[in-house]
């Protein structure tokens, strides 16, 4: 008895290699993808960071190094991150909007040198102040708010004046979105762009960061569950996005990345801003521990985890791992 088949066999679109890039839906290329770089103080410094083997601290002339590489392999936009002396931090956080700070330093001599490289800087009080925290703390810990939007502007507009593209909020404080970009307005700062962390989830992914800036010490045993979101949530980031693209917000960012591509999806349903992804220090440290034991097969796993952060509706994304995306594409 001759055997009758279905008219429709998925797996003819499947069938070889060649078909398989015809049809595929999503696509990871250089414009995709953001590379942090930890900056310290000093000169001819590349300070390795034990939580993240392959990563480091970079002082400003050695990063200089590292862009140019970076820029030889296709990355066009870097995210800077600084590790601060202990002794110019404080509860105000004085150091962060410094004119001649770390950061501020790095971000004219990057874009003196490399003008068609995108800076985006890092706008948060944590590796500044002695307590850890995103926020000045009043006498019983308690993150104050108002206080700390105002240093937060302070800040900013420091970034904006030294010439960055972008500027990237962190703090999860309610209404530094709407502060900053008056601020800029007033300023004539009117094509910086604002990057809001609008959906940051207090999330246990964060640990090799705060080594690599050296607030974990500081932070010790306390939280950030107070402004942070709950992972337990999706209507909050929501709230959260919708309000920062009120008040002025560019682009928004959600934090971590492949625990949180629910999120993502949702955010991309409901809002046309560009969505950026970070795929967070403790991702990178769990694919790179597990690569090294011979556990995972590095290059595949980070492709993969990359494409569905991609797929889930994020137009970037920040990875440790861009470089070596960039290296293996080549």
């Amino acid at each position: 008895m001759k055997k009758t088949y279905p008219n429709i066999r998925l797996r003819r679109l499947r069938a070889t290699k060649s078909i398989r890039k015809l049809v595929k839906e999503t696509t990871l290329s250089s414009h995709d993808l953001i590379q942090p770089i930890f900056l310290v103080e000093g000169k001819s410094k590349k300070e390795k960071i034990k939580t993240m083997p392959g990563i480091f601290r970079y002082s400003i002339d050695n990063a200089l190094k590292e862009i140019k590489y970076l820029e030889k392999y296709g990355i066009g936009a870097i995210a800077l991150f600084p590790q601060i002396d202990k002794k110019f931090k404080d509860n105000e956080a004085s150091e962060s909007f410094n004119p001649n700070g770390l950061i501020q330093r790095a971000i004219r001599q990057i874009k003196n040198k490399f003008p068609n490289i995108t800076i985006i800087s890092d706008v948060a009080l944590d590796p500044y102040t002695s307590h850890g925290q995103d926020g000045i703390i009043s006498k019983n810990k308690k993150v104050l708010n108002d206080m700390t939007i105002d240093v937060l502007v302070r800040q900013a507009l420091s970034h904006a004046e030294s010439g960055v593209d972008i500027v990237a909020p962190s703090d999860m404080m309610d209404g530094r979105v709407k502060k900053i970009r008056q601020a800029f307005e007033n300023k004539n700062f009117h094509d910086t762009i604002i990057l809001s962390y609008s959906a940051k989830y207090s999330s246990n992914f964060y640990g090799p960061f705060r080594d690599a800036i050296g607030s974990a010490k500081a932070l010790g045993k306390a939280d950030k569950n107070t402004y942070q979101l709950d992972y337990s949530n999706i209507s909050d980031a929501i709230r959260e996005v919708d309000m920062d693209i009120s008040e002025g917000a560019d682009i928004v960012m959600i934090k971590p990345g492949i625990p949180y591509l629910d999120i993502v999806s949702k955010v991309k349903e409901v809002t046309k801003v560009p969505i950026f992804v970070y795929q967070v220090s403790g991702e990178y440290s769990m694919i790179k521990a597990a690569s090294q034991k011979g556990w995972l097969n590095e290059r595949s796993i980070v492709m993969e985890t990359l494409a569905c952060i991609k797929r889930s509706g994020a137009s970037a994304i920040i990875t440790y791992y861009a470089k070596d995306v960039l290296k293996w594409m080549k």
